[in-house]
């Protein structure tokens, strides 16, 4: 996607942008989740290695805003992802809610229509786009429906039993916190490599 030529990301407005740290005291939920994903990642050497490299070139990588809401499965999946490779690298990571900031989603609209998140974008020391990253990998796109539409459709059956409420919600708990879900984490680093090294050659 070609970005606005007038962006609303400003050098101004991305400095008003949380950092992780301050996003975790703002939200009201999930706290816990943003935590244990956060705890579960790690980025490897060789990931920090390529991630370094691309820092170096010309045009190279420095800051990454991220939009996304404490509500949202990929978000506090997604977003200690992002966190996690600003520290192995040291670029800068300020974040948005979306919905305080429609201007900045407007930008980024997952198909030119939908408000998908979180949405990492990635740019330049000088504010300058360089790519950006929506929602989830490909991966899990293609192995999330058949994975989790059992799931679902038991969580969403009408008349449920408190027990059975209860077991819906502790398996959906499970799946988060099973290897597929951490495989999708590790996914995103290396879907992001991948498009900086297509952008900057």
């Amino acid at each position: 996607m070609v970005q606005q030529k007038q962006s609303a990301v400003t050098p101004e407005r991305y400095s008003q942008g949380l950092t992780y740290a301050a996003y975790l005291q703002a939200i009201e939920r999930n706290q816990k989740r943003f935590e244990e994903n956060y705890g579960a990642t790690t980025v490897s050497a060789e990931d920090t290695t390529a991630l370094k490299e691309l820092m170096a070139k010309p045009g190279g990588p420095a800051k990454i805003m991220v939009i996304g809401e404490d509500w949202c499965p990929d978000v506090f999946r997604g977003l200690p992802v992002f966190q996690r490779m600003a520290e192995a690298t040291g670029m800068e990571l300020r974040m948005f809610m979306r919905d305080q900031n429609k201007d900045l989603i407007e930008e980024f609209l997952k198909g030119g229509e939908h408000e998908s998140i979180p949405v990492a974008v990635f740019y330049t020391e000088a504010l300058e786009y360089i790519c950006h990253f929506t929602e989830r990998p490909d991966l899990a796109n293609r192995e999330m429906h058949d994975l989790l539409r059992p799931m679902y459709q038991r969580m969403n059956k009408p008349d449920m039993t408190p027990e059975e409420k209860e077991a819906a919600k502790q398996e959906k708990i499970a799946f988060q916190n099973g290897p597929i879900w951490a495989n999708w984490r590790q996914e995103t680093i290396r879907e992001c490599i991948a498009m900086l090294r297509e952008k900057l050659g």
